[in-house]
This record gives C-alpha cells, sequence and structure tokens, in this order.
C-alpha cells in the first residue's frame, strides 16, 4: 500500500482561479467532518493489509485543523493501520498558518513533511488570486518550520500569470533557491470553469499571459533550478537529490493509495473510486451507514492509457515491458514512437519512453497519441 489520502474540505476564503472541492462556511460541523473521516478510516482498514508508508493531507486547507482534531486522525491511523515507522507524513499548509504554536502541535503529533501554498510573493498577484497570506508571511514561514524541526519543505508556485515577465519570474525563482527548501512544485496559471479567475478573464478585468508566454517561463524554470542543484523528476516537480514527494510519486508510479474524506479519490490496481463532493451529504451517509462512494472498474485499455499518461510526466517513463503486461502493444504505437523519436519530443532507451526537454512543452498531447 502506498499510502493514504486525506482530503480537509475547510478553506478561509476561495482563490480566484481554484475548482477544488472545499468550504469557506465549516466551522458549525467542522468537528463533525473529522468524526466522519475517522469513522471512514475504520470502515476501510480491511481494504489493505501493507504497510502504510505515505499519509498525505491535502485539501482545501489541512492547516485549519485544530490540534487536536489532526491528532485524532493520525492516532486513527496508527490504531487501525499497519503505519511504517518512517512514513513520510505531509500536510499542506498555508503561510498565515505557520506560527510557531502550530509548527509544534504538527512536529508533536509526528507531521515531518510540509507542503507550503506560497503560489507568489509579490504583493499584487496574491491580490488577486484572493489569497489569504501576504508576501511577508511567505518569506518567513519557511525560517519558521525549520526552527520547529521539520526539516522536509515543499513550496508550490504558480506561472503564466497575468503580466508576468521573465524578470519577475526569475525573482520567484531566486526567492525560493534562497530559502533552501528541498522540493519545488509550479504550476502554470489555468483559466478554469465556473472561477471568480474565469469571470474577471470574461470580464476583460485581467488578461491571461499567452502560450509563448508560458512556455519561456516554464523552459527558464528548468534551466534556474538545474543551475541549481534541483531535479525535474515530474513535469511540475523538482527536488534537490532524492529528495521526491514520496506520496506524489506513488500516484505517478501507479501504486495502491486509500482517498478519505469528501471528493476524496482511491485506487486498488483495477478500480478507481471517489468519494461525493459534498461535505453534508459525506457525513450524513457515513452516519447512516450508506454509500457515499462511485466505483469505475478500470478496463485494459483504461490501465494501458492511464499507465502513459502518469509515466510520461516523470523522469522514469513508461516501460513498454510493463505496457506489454497490460495489453499487447499496437504497430500504430511503435510507429508514433519512431514519429515523435525523429522529431525530437521522445527518446526510446532500454525499453522505456521518456520525454525530450522539447516533449515536456508538449507531455499531455504526446500521452493521448499513444492511447489506445
Amino acid at each position: 500500500m502506498a499510502g493514504i489520502y486525506l482530503h480537509i474540505p475547510f478553506c478561509k476564503q476561495r482563490c480566484s482561479y481554484c475548482d477544488f472541492h472545499f468550504s469557506t462556511q465549516f466551522k458549525s460541523y467542522q468537528s463533525r467532518m473529522v468524526d466522519a473521516i475517522c469513522k471512514e478510516l475504520v470502515e476501510r482498514k480491511n481494504e489493505t493489509k501493507e504497510i502504510i508508508q505515505t499519509i498525505y493531507f491535502g485539501g482545501g486547507t489541512p492547516s485549519l485543523l485544530e490540534a487536536e482534531e489532526l491528532q485524532e486522525i493520525l492516532q486513527t491511523i496508527q490504531r487501525e493501520y499497519q503505519v511504517d515507522p518512517l512514513a513520510e507524513i505531509t500536510l499542506e499548509a498555508n503561510p498565515d498558518d505557520i506560527i510557531p504554536d502550530k509548527l509544534k502541535s504538527w512536529k508533536e503529533a509526528k507531521v515531518n513533511r510540509l507542503s507550503i501554498g506560497l503560489q507568489s510573493f509579490r504583493a499584487e498577484d496574491l491580490a488577486w488570486m484572493n489569497r489569504a497570506h501576504t508576501a511577508e508571511e511567505s518569506l518567513r514561514c519557511v525560517a519558521w518550520a525549520k526552527e520547529a524541526g521539520i526539516l522536509q519543505i515543499s513550496v508550490d508556485l504558480i506561472y503564466g500569470l497575468p503580466q508576468f515577465s521573465i524578470e519577475a519570474w526569475d525573482q520567484q525563482i531566486q526567492t525560493v533557491i534562497d530559502m533552501g527548501v528541498q522540493h519545488i512544485s509550479a504550476y502554470c496559471l489555468t483559466v478554469e470553469e465556473k472561477t471568480l479567475l474565469e469571470k474577471k478573464v470574461e470580464a476583460g478585468e485581467i488578461v491571461p499571459s499567452n502560450p509563448e508566454e508560458q512556455a519561456d517561463q516554464f523552459q527558464y524554470l528548468i534551466q534556474k533550478l538545474s543551475q541549481n542543484g534541483y531535479e525535474q523528476y515530474e513535469i511540475s516537480n523538482f527536488c534537490s537529490p532524492d529528495n521526491y514527494s514520496k506520496h506524489n510519486t506513488s500516484y505517478w508510479q501507479g501504486k495502491t493509495y486509500l482517498g478519505i474524506g469528501p471528493s476524496a479519490h482511491s485506487f486498488d490496481g483495477k478500480t478507481r473510486r471517489w468519494n461525493l463532493s459534498n461535505n453534508p451529504q459525506y457525513m450524513a451517509k457515513l452516519e447512516k451507514g450508506e454509500q457515499f462512494w462511485e466505483v469505475e472498474h478500470l478496463s485494459e485499455a483504461d490501465r494501458f492509457n492511464e499507465k502513459i499518461m502518469v509515466g510520461l510526466r516523470t523522469k522514469w517513463g513508461v516501460s513498454l515491458h510493463d505496457l506489454r503486461a497490460i495489453h499487447e502493444i499496437p504497430a500504430s504505437f511503435s510507429q508514433k514512437v519512431k514519429e515523435y523519436s525523429d522529431k525530437g519530443w521522445v527518446c526510446l532507451q532500454s525499453d522505456t519512453i521518456t520525454l525530450t526537454p522539447e516533449g515536456k512543452l508538449l507531455a499531455d498531447w504526446l500521452a493521448s497519441e499513444f492511447f489506445l
């Protein structure tokens, strides 16, 4: 068993670009939600007998949990599952929540890795994003985390922002490098449906960057981080030597995991399961013993395509041996490997396909070209 993902569906406020499942009106039922999450953990303990190697609190904003609530969830996992004593336990946190008292409680709860949603150090960006933290909080939170003894730290950045120059992007990257974090996740801004950002774009209040600017910033990111000792091990993820996110790497390598909480997804190798994306319904159905999830049984073609989709995003690529174990590889597949290899977009070596630097700019499209 690779791990357990826990979706904590609470946020202080709605970021303009976000389409994840969460609520900003949760105080009246916060403890009830924690009870429901613990109940789901207990009910699903027989789905695996493998050792839990990673635990990941995502959301939402898990750093809004009270210390006692975080402890309750982790104690439930320790009691009901076999947990590796060296398990990676990650908590997603916003800079405004990273204060000495909370850091101390997280450390006591055995959290050993933070994933911090910095996004930007520029006050003007944080304003239109509707982020709850300030640039000053972003600058100090990493130092405070290290002082508290949480040394494994990942930070998130967003590029492709409106009116965002290479010079501004360079300053963002350099600031993170100077912080001395082991892991950086960098995502290109996308305008998702039914978000505040979409409304602002449609109203002409915000003009998004164009694909050429986004590609230039992506390539600059790769170059700058490489020069400073970071390895791009997945399209959007970079780390200092051997400091991969173990939990997220398990997703990309197709390992199994439990997803706990509203909207959380699970994978057992052959089926995907996802919980209701509705907080009141999730809690009520759990309390009544009713079904609160849906299941999809993956066909051979689904598994083949997923192996390509996630594998090509990583430095490890896609093993043809692994693909053959799922489904016969069609002749058209080999033809496309040669075609895109000749174009300089993919590389076939030792029976494994990986993307070239140029191919990474076309990752999603190239993956779809190899689908059954």
